[in-house]
């Protein structure tokens, strides 16, 4: 690997079979000219115009307004931190693991756009009356669109190919524990009304799987980004494997449980679907 060493830039020259095999300028303004800088700066401006087009017509009352313009703030606000750190060259003061964190969370982030660009339009600009306000909220819609791709894209052109070496959130496991964590916390979303699973011990069952199998994803997450996964009494890959298992088991009986206490009236459930349930 060849380093060129100048007055105030290392640059550093990578292979990569993503594409992105063009050098990597650390702490230099160039570092913005390079494939993946001119991706980061895509999600930068887009997740910028969307959340600055809604906020100028105050297009986003509501729960699922405020969701949708939560993510668009959080993204435009994580990316120019990464952009910030790469373009000063702070990886290595950062205090997470640099091999981790942005695949991480481009893939939130890829999915947290997801879900405003579908919530949006559907739970809230439908209902607007045509004008300004309908307007600049399906723009909005437009560019939270090209975030998403912008997202997806950063993570397919960086996550791990066969005989690189990488953190363990590049690979194809812990972009899925990124995907379970997502998931589970669109669960717990649609079962926030107590009044779905009180008092009936089977869906308190549930309620209790998908808390646990939540946590202990996202302590596998956590380990990785802080790099402390030799703080655990057994190898991180006992530990992701008895975690699969584990998580397996919980599920499949949350998956037979769930409907069957929920749906069936022989056990206390509604057969008419009801809007909450």
């Amino acid at each position: 690997m060849p380093v060129t060493v100048t007055r105030t830039t290392i640059t550093t020259t990578t292979s990569s079979s993503s594409g992105l095999g063009s050098p990597t300028i650390v702490g230099s303004p160039r570092a913005l000219t390079q494939p993946l800088g001119l991706l980061r700066l895509l999600q930068l401006l887009s997740t910028c115009v969307a959340f600055s087009l809604v906020a100028s017509v105050g297009a986003w009352t509501g729960a699922m307004g405020n969701w949708s313009m939560f993510t668009w703030c959080f993204c435009f606000s994580v990316t120019l931190i990464i952009l910030i750190v790469e373009l000063c060259g702070l990886q290595a003061r950062f205090p997470l693991s640099w091999r981790n964190f942005p695949i991480t969370y481009a893939c939130y982030a890829a999915l947290f756009c997801l879900s405003a660009s579908i919530i949006y339009p559907t739970t809230y600009v439908q209902f607007l009356s045509h004008g300004r306000s309908r307007d600049h909220a399906i723009a909005a819609t437009t560019f939270s669109c090209i975030a998403c791709v912008a997202y997806a894209t950063e993570v397919a052109w960086t996550r791990a190919r066969p005989g690189e070496i990488t953190g363990y959130m590049a690979t194809v496991p812990g972009l899925l524990k990124v995907l379970e964590t997502f998931v589970a916390c669109v669960i717990f979303a649609f079962i926030g009304g107590p009044s779905l699973y009180q008092d009936k011990p089977a869906l308190e069952w549930c309620v209790a799987v998908y808390s646990i199998c939540f946590i202990l994803a996202a302590v596998a997450i956590l380990l990785n980004l802080g790099d402390c996964t030799n703080i655990l009494p057994i190898s991180f890959p006992s530990f992701l494997s008895g975690l699969a298992l584990l998580s397996v088991l919980l599920y499949a009986t949350a998956i037979v449980l769930w409907p069957l206490y929920q749906f069936s009236e022989r056990h206390g459930g509604h057969s008419r679907r009801y809007s909450d349930v």
